[in-house]
């Protein structure tokens, strides 16, 4: 949510950091609602000043021994009043807030403008590509020679798009989330095993409600939501809360499985592990000082490069332009690795600072010299295993037939240095 002040005293600064964007909303009708809902509340306050005035004046006519009649009729009307104002304050701020929660982030000045992921700007790139004339097995076709999962049988339990991991295939997933949180850990992290049902207040905090809400998984009779990501329950561990300024940057990693109905993916490559409903990730979230928020952003993407590194998979960084940018980020990086047989870049990693913006809606603030202000949060996959899952498995692949692995995952093995056929 964005800060009030910003679009009451330069609506033009943030109509043109809107417009940047390329996606249409009507902040015309948010100054309207605004201005309107601020006028309410000024004659509410008014007319309970008024009241008191005359509450007090009834209290010394009847010590003085006057007559008191005209002032208790008079407060009896400022009382119908002020809740005939109040019903209209109260659907005034409703109807502003819910306009508010729509209104996307304003992207920082150095986010490169541009329409569309066309327009994303490759910062760096790392690893070997192999040569284009190679050709390489499907990460489908590995995984059927190896057993590694079934596609079928998760259709048949619940539906497209909810694999099986079987055998070393689930060994390796299982290894792929260990090595993260593990070396998350040692880099300083706080590890979190959080709910994966969320309540609608915490996904508005995130952002991810009112917006999105066609691409969430609801339990209907409790209004819970399945995570779609562990950023909804670490970042709203803190809402509410006024944290200690000295205690910042707060650094947390969660794993969960996450849930998303990808309502919007029609027409989207959707074979093997490239979209799925439901799906592993360890997430990264950072809680930090507005003015050290951009050098944790920093850190945030070189924490999911190293992994990646460390995996021995060819990346590369972009910055995402402002027609591609996240609903409530103000500047992101994604991680793509590059899988050989799809011959494409996938991405494996979002690494956003949202400033205040999620703070705002969840309330998130710390005591900083002396005021309590909005802290600024910022989240990044650290890593989502699907689509590493495919890259990792067409860029392993041995002419033996078997997949090796790298030197950071074998102690999850017991030493073994490739997986082969059962």
């Amino acid at each position: 949510m964005l800060d009030p002040k910003l679009y009451r005293e330069d609506p033009e600064q943030v109509r043109a950091a809107l417009l940047r964007r390329g996606k249409g909303f009507d902040l015309d009708a948010l100054l309207r609602l605004d201005q309107e809902k601020r006028a309410l509340g000024a004659e509410l306050d008014g007319l309970k000043a008024e009241r008191n005035s005359a509450s007090e004046a009834i209290a010394q006519l009847k010590r003085s021994g006057g007559d008191a009649a005209a002032a208790i009729e008079k407060t009896r009307s400022l009382g119908n009043r002020i809740k005939e104002i109040q019903d209209k304050a109260d659907a005034a701020e409703e109807n502003w807030r819910s306009l508010a929660l729509l209104c996307p982030n304003l992207p920082h000045a150095s986010v490169p403008d541009g329409k569309s992921s066309a327009d994303n700007k490759v910062v760096k790139t790392w690893g070997e590509i192999p040569s284009a004339e190679k050709s390489f097995p499907d990460h489908l076709e590995i995984g059927a020679k190896l057993k590694l999962f079934d596609f079928e049988r998760g259709a048949k339990i619940s539906g497209r798009g909810f694999p099986i991991y079987t055998g070393m295939g689930a060994r390796l997933e299982r290894a792929l989330i260990n090595f993260f949180l593990d070396f998350h850990v040692a880099s300083g992290f706080t590890e979190i095993s959080p709910p994966q049902l969320v309540s609608r207040a915490s996904m508005t905090g995130t952002g991810q409600l009112p917006k999105f809400e066609e691409d969430m998984y609801r339990c209907g009779d409790d209004d819970l939501f399945l995570v779609p990501t562990a950023e909804v329950p670490v970042t709203n561990m803190h809402a509410g809360e006024i944290l200690d300024a000295a205690s910042l940057p707060l650094s947390y990693c969660a794993y969960t499985a996450c849930f998303r109905r990808e309502a919007g993916s029609w027409g989207a490559d959707t074979r093997g592990f490239l979209r799925l409903h439901q799906f592993d990730k360890v997430e990264m979230v950072k809680f930090s000082l507005p003015e050290k928020s951009y050098g944790e952003l920093e850190k945030l993407r070189e924490q999911g490069e190293e992994l990646l590194r460390r995996l021995e998979l060819p990346y590369r960084v972009l910055e995402l332009c402002t027609g591609d940018l996240g609903f409530g980020a103000a500047k992101c990086y994604d991680l793509e690795v590059w899988a050989p047989a799809e011959k494409k870049w996938l991405e494996v990693s979002s690494c956003s600072n949202f400033e205040d913006f999620q703070a705002r809606r969840a309330d998130i603030r710390a005591k900083i010299q002396g005021k309590p202000l909005f802290v600024h949060t910022l989240n990044g996959s650290g890593l989502a295993t699907p689509r590493i899952l495919v890259a990792f498995l067409e860029n392993h692949y041995t002419e033996k037939g078997t997949v090796r692995l790298p030197t950071v995952l074998r102690p999850y093995f017991g030493g073994l240095e490739e997986i082969g056929p059962p």
